[in-house]
């Protein structure tokens, strides 16, 4: 053996290449290590089905969002006369909590196993919420509305590293979209629940108080689900086999971002705040989600409108089926067009604007039109939703992805905190100014993006016309089955190498 340098790296004379300790490398890679030759597509893509079989379902009926509009729905039921408070002040401290807690529930999901920590959050928060129907003044719901949003931060990270672990590059834009898209569903079960509890005449429990058990209910046996049946890693997933596993693993090697690394890396972290594009997709996130307060104003601007509660609370449907038909119209045409995210999240906000101009020009007896102008602004949650899984798509090395995911997902709360504020009772019923704030965030929001792909697509200019150099050889060491001690060679691709230590690695646009 040769003299060690830094990083469990030591030069091996022997196989003329690098011995690599097994903290440095992607846990995919013990599986990997020695492999060879090409994964043949036909097997490819039973492997593929097969994972969408187990793992979309679940992700597909996360329900945290419709317990996040549980406040809008329930604001209608009765809760802000009953307990005397207010949605937005609510609203803000939820996503407080969420941004306290976003870096500690993202470094728990690197160092833990991932399914069962979203597991034990889920639980919580399906009994946080199923608490809410205990309160009955500001101090209550301030502490279970808190706990909720330190659940929550636990999720979208989650997901979004389960489908960096299982998809391929190009999979995991649809991916994340489907599972995103569940949202729109969420609120369409929340409006028929919330139609429901209206309907429940009980003596000392109001409509709103068996709106959050019912919710609360079904979040519990979600949380159960998700204990038993959703998986950690490709690399140990219960319903693969052991040849499975390694054949998932081949599958994704094209992404030359690995499967995970449960060892936390300074210089990975490091790297990711100097990283220009990290807060590029951080901006994007707070001015996108500034109007995201929408998703609890909705039901209170319905009512405004003249419409009773029971018209209110099937109204507000409407927006989940426009979540539902734009963000699977966009993610679907991001994965047919070559090099078209950008392009797709910028124009998907052009039908918001139109709906804003909508709401401040139409005149208040045109009840219709102003719903609909209302509607549209929900067109622009697919710019959200490419964003997120574009973001996974251009960033290598776990320990910078799990940084990336909490900067960008800390200023979604900083965003979603602020948003509430600006809706204040001297601008109703029109309310010009939060509406223009909006159009200002959507107009910010497209730029964005596009100064996103400017920057990666000169990046990969350069990578393009940079000389290339020979590539190192690792190694690492594996006992064979009758106890004798080996050199196994393991690709570059699982060596946990940021996208910016991996000159082959090239962004998508």
């Amino acid at each position: 053996m040769g003299s060690e340098s830094t990083s469990g790296i030591t030069n091996d004379e022997k196989h003329n290449g690098i011995s690599v300790s097994t903290k440095e490398i992607d846990t995919a890679a013990q599986l990997a290590a020695g492999l060879s030759g090409t994964l043949d597509p036909e097997e490819a893509l039973r492997i593929r089905k097969k994972i969408d079989r187990h793992i979309l379902p679940l992700m597909c009926s996360r329900v945290q969002f419709m317990d996040k509009t549980t406040l809008g729905n329930a604001a209608v039921l009765g809760i802000e006369t009953a307990a005397n408070l207010s949605v937005n002040q609510l609203g803000t401290i939820f996503y407080l909590s969420y941004l306290l807690f976003e870096y500690p529930q993202n470094l728990a999901l690197q160092r833990l196993p991932v399914g069962k920590w979203m597991s034990t959050n889920i639980f919580v928060w399906a009994i946080a919420l199923s608490c809410h129907a205990a309160c009955k003044n500001f101090t209550g719901l301030f502490i279970v509305r808190f706990i909720l949003g330190v659940c929550e931060g636990s999720i979208t990270a989650g997901f979004l590293i389960v489908s960096a672990m299982f998809y391929t590059r190009k999979e995991q834009t649809l991916r994340v979209g489907y599972w995103f898209m569940m949202n729109g569903t969420a609120q369409i079960m929340a409006g028929l629940i919330a139609y429901g509890a209206l309907h429940i005449q009980t003596s000392g429990f109001e409509p709103w108080q068996w709106f959050m058990i019912i919710t609360g209910t079904i979040t519990l046996l979600l949380a159960i689900s998700y204990w038993f049946l959703f998986p950690d890693s490709p690399t140990t997933s219960w319903f693969l086999t052991p040849d499975e596993r390694v054949k998932a693993v081949q599958r994704i090697k094209g992404n030359q971002t690995g499967v995970e690394n449960k060892h936390f890396k300074k210089e990975q972290f490091i790297e990711a705040i100097r990283d220009p594009k990290t807060w590029l997709f951080a901006a994007f996130s707070a001015f996108d989600n500034i109007p995201n307060s929408l998703t609890n104003q909705q039901s209170l601007l319905v009512a405004s409108l003249g419409f009773t509660y029971f018209q209110t609370t099937l109204l507000t449907m409407i927006p989940g089926v426009v979540e539902i038909l734009t963000i699977y119209s966009g993610v679907k045409l991001a994965a047919c067009l070559k090099n078209g995210r950008a392009y797709v999240g910028a124009i998907y906000f052009v039908p918001a604007l139109v709906g804003i101009a909508l709401v401040n020009l139409l005149q208040w007896s045109d009840t219709g039109g102003l719903l609909v102008g209302q509607f549209m602004t929900g067109v622009s949650i697919t710019g959200f939703v490419l964003a997120l899984s574009w973001l996974g798509n251009v960033t290598a090395g776990h320990t910078k992805r799990v940084v990336t995911n909490t900067i960008m997902l800390s200023a979604y709360c900083i965003g979603n905190a602020v948003g509430p504020l600006m809706w204040k009772a001297p601008y109703k019923p029109r309310n010009h100014i939060p509406w223009a704030v909006i159009a200002v965030c959507y107009c910010v929001c497209p730029i964005i993006l596009l100064v996103i792909r400017v920057l990666l697509d000169r990046e990969n200019r350069r990578r393009d016309s940079e000389p290339s150099n020979e590539v190192a050889e690792y190694y690492i060491e594996k006992v064979t089955e009758d106890g004798k001690r080996i050199k196994v060679k393991v690709d570059k691709e699982f060596m946990d190498l940021t996208d910016c230590q991996n000159r082959d690695f090239r962004y998508v646009l």
